[in-house]
C-alpha cells in the first residue's frame, strides 16, 4: 500500500492544480472551435493540444522544459527560424496580381495597420506595459500569427503565449468581428459599388515585383528582411515557372511541418502559472482593440480615397477591411458580406485580395519598424 501511495504521490494526478484544470478548459475550447466551427483548424488544433500537454504536471512538455517541446522552442522560436520559414510558404501560396492590378489598394493594406499603432499606444500609456511589450501587443492588429510570434520572440518572449493566442484567435474570428464594423461604417450605396475589372498584369511585372519589393523593403528597414525577404523569395518560386518542385515543397509539406511545430510550441508556452494573469486579460483586450481599429482603418481610408476618385472609378469601401493580413479569410469575409448585402449582384473577392495581400507586407514592415526602434 505504501508503494502505491508513493507511486500516486509522484503522478500527475496528485500534482494537478486549479490552474492546470482551467488551461485544460482553454485547450478544449480551442480544439472544439477548430473542429466544430472550423475556425483556423490547422493552427488552433496544434495550439490547443500544445496547451494541454504543457499543463500536464511533471510531464516536462512545456516550452521551457528539457523535453522535445523545449528543444523545438529553443531551436525554432528563440532562433527566429520557424516564422520566416512560414513566410516562405505564404509567399508560395500568395498571388500578388490583384494588388498589382490595382496598386491603389496597397494604401488600404497600409491603412489597415492602424490598429497596431492604436493598441501599442494604449498598451504603453493605459496599461503600463513597456515599449517593447506594447509593440508586441500592437502587432496583433496586423492579424498575422507568424509576425506576432517573430516579434514577440525578439522583444518580449515572456508574452509569446498570450500574444500568439490573441493573434490566431482573432484571425479565426474574422467572420464574426469584421461584418458588424463594415456595416457600421458604410452605407448600403457604398456596399453596392461594383468595381471595374482590374487591369491585366504582365508576366514581367509579376516576376519583378518580389525581387524589387524584397530588396527595397529590406534596404529601407533591414530588420524586416527575415520576413519580407522570405515572403518574396517564396513568391518568386511561385511565379518563376521553372521551380515546380520547390513550389510544391515550400507550399505543401514544408509549411505543414513548420505549422505543426510552431502551433504545438506556441501552445506549450501557455503554462498556467505564466498564462493565468491579469496581464493576459489586458493583452486579449488590447488585441481585440487592435483588430477592430485595423478593420476600421482600412474601411475609413477607402472612403477617404473615394472623395478624390471620379464616378465609375470609386472603390467599394468594404474591401478596406481585407487590409488585415488574414489571407485569404478576410477577403472571403468581405466577399460574403457584400454579396449578401447586394443579393449577389456585387462580388468583390478579387478586389479584396489586393489589400489583403498588401496587409501581409504591411504587418511585416510594421514589425521591422518596431525592431529598428526598440531592439
Amino acid at each position: 500500500m505504501d508503494a502505491l501511495l508513493n507511486l500516486f504521490s509522484q503522478s500527475g494526478f496528485a500534482n494537478i492544480n486549479l490552474g492546470n484544470l482551467i488551461m485544460f478548459i482553454v485547450s478544449g475550447v480551442l480544439i472544439y472551435l477548430a473542429i466544430a466551427k472550423e475556425y483556423e483548424p490547422l493552427l488552433l488544433i496544434p495550439i490547443g493540444f500544445g496547451i494541454l500537454i504543457a499543463n500536464l504536471p511533471l510531464a516536462e512538455m512545456g516550452s521551457h522544459d528539457s523535453g522535445i517541446i523545449g528543444l523545438i522552442y529553443s531551436a525554432g522560436i528563440k532562433t527566429e527560424l520557424l516564422p520566416p520559414v512560414i513566410f516562405l510558404g505564404v509567399g508560395v501560396l500568395t498571388d500578388f496580381r490583384p494588388l498589382l492590378g490595382r496598386p491603389i489598394t496597397f494604401l488600404l493594406g497600409a491603412a489597415a495597420q492602424l490598429g497596431i499603432i492604436v493598441a501599442a499606444l494604449g498598451a504603453a500609456y493605459l496599461f503600463g506595459f513597456t515599449y517593447k511589450e506594447a509593440a508586441v501587443i500592437g502587432i496583433i492588429g496586423g492579424a498575422d500569427g507568424p509576425t506576432s510570434i517573430f516579434l514577440a520572440s525578439k522583444l518580449a518572449p515572456h508574452l509569446l503565449g498570450p500574444v500568439a493566442l490573441a493573434a490566431y484567435s482573432y484571425m479565426s474570428l474574422v467572420p464574426i468581428i469584421q461584418p458588424p464594423i463594415m456595416r457600421m461604417l458604410t452605407t448600403h450605396k457604398e456596399r453596392a459599388i461594383d468595381m471595374p475589372q482590374a487591369k491585366k498584369v504582365s508576366k514581367t511585372a509579376v516576376l519583378i515585383f518580389p525581387i524589387f519589393t524584397g530588396t527595397v523593403a529590406s534596404l529601407a528597414i533591414p530588420s524586416s528582411a527575415p520576413l519580407i525577404g522570405m515572403l518574396m523569395f517564396g513568391n518568386l518560386i511561385r511565379e518563376s515557372g521553372v521551380t515546380e518542385r520547390l513550389k510544391k515543397t515550400a507550399g505543401g509539406p514544408m509549411i505543414d511541418i513548420v505549422t505543426i511545430f510552431l502551433g504545438l510550441t506556441v501552445g506549450a508556452t501557455m503554462a498556467a502559472d505564466e498564462f493565468l494573469t491579469t496581464q493576459t486579460l489586458a493583452i486579449l483586450a488590447m488585441g481585440a482593440v487592435a483588430f477592430g481599429f485595423s478593420t476600421m482603418g482600412g474601411v475609413v481610408f477607402a472612403k477617404f480615397i473615394n472623395l478624390f476618385l471620379p464616378t465609375g472609378k470609386k472603390i467599394n469601401p468594404c474591401i478596406g477591411a481585407a487590409g488585415v493580413s488574414a489571407v485569404p479569410m478576410s477577403a472571403r469575409v468581405v466577399q460574403t458580406f457584400v454579396s449578401e448585402e447586394t443579393d449577389g449582384r456585387v462580388n468583390p473577392l478579387m478586389a479584396a485580395m489586393g489589400p489583403n495581400v498588401a496587409g501581409v507586407i504591411g504587418s511585416a514592415v510594421a514589425a521591422g519598424v518596431f525592431l529598428s526602434l526598440l531592439l
